[in-house]
């Protein structure tokens, strides 16, 4: 007993310092704010041809409760965009901070900065939060959107240990981001995405996989080279996109039927 009970408190050192590795290898702090990501609303990003897409889950609001004020997609420029699962106040914190870093980047370089280069501040501000006394990690994960000056889109995700990524399509939050993230690695293709409409098609059907309320759980926002700005889609677009993909499933559903009955019949 007392031989287990020594353990326990050594655990709990290890749980309540951020700065000390346990034994094997872990920083349990960092750990628990990948939970409360785990515990947040599953967001979705596409990368496409010339387009960039991001969809959110949204939860429920109170029947008094005006829901402009509730924001999963948060603007940090003109030409980046950015999505997040977890704690929304963190979140708050960091697109003001990066929002300063775009004007400054602005101010000093006399351009805009790249989707990488304020992907790389975010990431490196949630690193110094799991290194230093006294303070906590950020316990979201993010995906930021948007085009480079060549006109390039691009997609990168950040997560509470202070790392980020490329991506052509990913999804976090969510206690089944996993399944969506299968969805969008057995459906992805630049086929699938040579458009904007097939785009969102994509973001759509990857989070049907976990909402399960339709179009009125859903928000998506898109943006083209052409256009340069973010579109948000109404409640009534979102449902009409919706409708069309449960269109589709049925209509692959049937063919697929009809195929396996013309295999049988052979």
């Amino acid at each position: 007993l007392s031989c287990r009970l020594s353990v326990q408190i050594t655990m709990a050192r290890y749980d309540r310092a951020i700065t000390v590795f346990s034994p094997d290898g872990h920083l349990f702090q960092v750990e628990y704010a990948l939970e409360a990501v785990r515990k947040g609303t599953t967001a979705v990003g596409i990368r496409g041809k010339d387009c960039v897409v991001l969809a959110v889950e949204q939860r429920s609001a109170a029947k008094l409760q005006d829901t402009r004020t509730v924001r999963k997609i948060c603007a940090l420029d003109d030409h980046i965009f950015m999505a997040f699962a977890g704690l929304t106040a963190d979140a708050r914190v960091l697109v003001n901070q990066a929002r300063v870093e775009c004007q400054s980047h602005r101010l000093t370089v006399e351009d805009a900065p790249t989707v990488e280069y304020i992907t790389r501040h975010i990431a490196q501000t949630k690193q110094k939060y799991t290194q230093s006394n006294g303070r906590r990690p950020f316990g979201i994960s993010t995906l930021l959107v948007g085009f480079d000056p060549d006109g390039t889109p691009r997609l990168f995700q950040t997560d509470p240990s202070g790392t980020y990524s490329a991506w052509s399509a990913n999804s976090i939050g969510g206690p089944r981001s996993k399944t969506v993230r299968e969805y969008l690695e057995k459906h992805y293709s630049d086929e699938a995405v040579v458009d904007c409409r097939g785009a969102q098609k994509l973001a759509v059907k990857a989070l049907l996989e976990v909402v399960q309320s339709g179009g009125k759980s859903i928000e998506l926002a898109y943006m083209t080279k052409e256009g340069g700005t973010l579109e948000t889609l109404t409640p009534e677009q979102v449902e009409e996109l919706v409708k069309s993909v449960e269109v589709e499933k049925q209509e692959e559903a049937e063919a697929a039927k009809q195929a396996k009955a013309a295999q049988l019949a052979q």
